[in-house]
């Protein structure tokens, strides 16, 4: 049986009687535009709550590898920063060395930051043309001879000063190159730094070629094993002490550019 739209209060009644629930109306008795909206609108919804469950998995992801992305960019930002804040924090306190009348704070009435990074290197250099002369390399020697007969001092200044000449020297002491050496034995290869070769008192009881090399632990460079062996024992790499030094502190996350440690040759070949 057919129904019809009846306007007025008729009408009304009648939709109640036939259809109690107002709002579900068969999609027979609604219009056309209305039933085309109805199968439309229930299949976006269906969609919709479909695309919401699957992208709601994607969130966690996105939010954690744009986190990721944001503290790899800021961690090492600001560990720089705290570095150099720390650095010229330190050399701005050696102003106190100098007279009130001398300090810049007295000359233009406020602190200027890193003014003491100008004062230290001033120091520094007029320090290295002193010692450069006879009269200063004097000088230097009568005061590490007095700092020698200090119990504590002596043992911590040796140990500092062998630490720089080794690191610093120019006479070639410093680390000459990057080697691979078999070690702690055979078969594994640690990246080491060639220091020289044998001192007088050790030559007469190993080979001839025999080299110092020295193999730092990671990440601590300071610390690791002073190793004698044959030149034709370890290899040489393609990376410079820098890179090698690099590679060793990241505990091998920061690679050579160019090819693998161990595709160099042997130093004695």
């Amino acid at each position: 049986m057919r129904w019809r739209r009846v306007s007025g209060v008729s009408g009304r009644i009648s939709s109640l009687l036939r259809f109690p629930d107002a709002r579900v109306r068969p999609q027979r008795d609604l219009p056309g535009r209305e039933r085309g909206c109805a199968r439309g609108c229930g299949a976006g919804r269906r969609r919709a709550l479909h695309g919401t469950g699957r992208n709601a998995g994607r969130r966690p992801d996105m939010l954690k590898r744009y986190l990721v992305t944001g503290l790899l960019i800021w961690i090492p930002l600001a560990l720089t920063i705290w570095v150099l804040h720390m650095i010229v924090t330190s050399m701005d306190s050696t102003l106190l060395l100098l007279p009130p009348q001398w300090r810049p704070q007295r000359w233009l009435g406020y602190d200027v930051p890193g003014s003491g990074v100008v004062l230290t290197f001033v120091v520094v250099l007029l320090t290295g043309v002193f010692a450069a002369n006879i009269i200063g390399q004097r000088v230097v020697r009568w005061w590490e001879a007095i700092l020698g007969r200090i119990p504590i001092v002596s043992s911590i200044y040796r140990s500092v000063k062998q630490v720089s000449d080794t690191l610093l020297a120019q006479d070639g002491h410093s680390f000459r190159r990057a080697v691979l050496v078999e070690f702690p034995q055979r078969g594994q290869w640690a990246v080491g730094f060639v220091v020289g070769t044998a001192s007088v008192g050790i030559s007469p009881y190993i080979d001839p070629d025999s080299i110092t090399v020295y193999v730092p632990t990671a990440p601590n460079p300071t610390s690791g094993y002073t190793l004698i062996v044959r030149a034709s024992e370890v290899r040489d790499v393609q990376m410079s002490v820098d890179e090698a030094l690099k590679f060793v502190i990241s505990m091998g996350v920061v690679s050579p550019p160019d090819g693998s440690p161990g595709n160099g040759e042997r130093a004695g070949s």
